[in-house]
């Protein structure tokens, strides 16, 4: 107990007295943490999970805007609304942007009820996905599995085991159109690889990625020219968008 009283004596000492300032290097260090009074403030960002309510910021509130601003789209799913460069070199976030995007999971088997539900809720009707849940809905379970493919094409057959209403012929890749972006904006199509397979006894069905990403570049354009079109004329000038 005396040895910690005397250090919290000790500590008492030092935040008495007065900071000292070293210049090391044209470096300035103080033996104090110090809050500056004189820094220029910066407001809390706005969140909001829609391109429409930075539009309706922008339009409403312009009054709070720098003189110059920028949209940055991050990503598909994320836009910030910052200023340009401080004095002091720093930005100040004004707005933030994040999609709420569905949950659909890529590369994981889902069995025949959750993949039909997931498909249509997760995805456009375009493309070839009426081809897949012409599959999906006609595939039944029985002991065995009998698939073709021949590495571009899938053919389900009816055999002992999981059954195919009608024998249908699913082309690799196909071509789908997935909820991944703001959706004001055209959601890209891509193309994935469609698979099937027996497990326990059951179809199982995935879908797999097949383009390495190459739709994010035409979603964050998409969501570019979204604003392009939208941000008022005597405002265009002072907000820069990058993409």
């Amino acid at each position: 107990m005396i040895k910690e009283a005397m250090e919290y004596v000790a500590k008492l000492k030092e935040m008495s007295m007065d900071p000292k300032v070293v210049e090391i290097n044209e470096k300035t260090y103080c033996n104090k943490d110090l809050i500056r009074y004189d820094e220029e403030p910066m407001a809390r960002g706005i969140c909001s999970n829609t391109l429409s309510g930075l539009i309706d910021y922008i339009k409403n509130c312009s009054f709070e805007l720098r003189d110059r601003m920028i949209i940055h789209v991050q990503g598909p799913a994320r836009v910030e609304l910052y200023s340009c460069l401080t004095k002091e070199r720093r930005r100040e976030c004004l707005f933030e942007c994040g999609a709420m995007l569905p949950g659909f999971k890529f590369d994981q088997w889902y069995d025949q009820e959750r993949f039909l539900i997931e498909a249509q809720a997760n995805f456009e009707m375009a493309g070839d996905m009426n081809i897949i849940l012409q599959v999906a809905g006609n595939v039944e379970s029985n002991a065995t599995a009998n698939y073709g493919d021949d590495g571009v094409s899938q053919k389900t057959t009816i055999h002992q085991g999981i059954a195919s209403k009608a024998d249908v012929i699913v082309p690799n890749p196909v071509t789908l159109v997935p909820y991944r972006t703001f959706l004001e904006v055209e959601q890209p199509s891509s193309q994935f690889v469609f698979r099937i397979k027996d497990q326990n006894g059951q179809p199982v069905f995935k879908i797999v990625e097949a383009e390495g990403g190459l739709w994010k570049n035409e979603a964050m354009q998409n969501i570019k020219t979204y604003f392009e079109e939208r941000i008022p004329e005597d405002l265009k000038k002072r907000i820069t968008i990058i993409a």
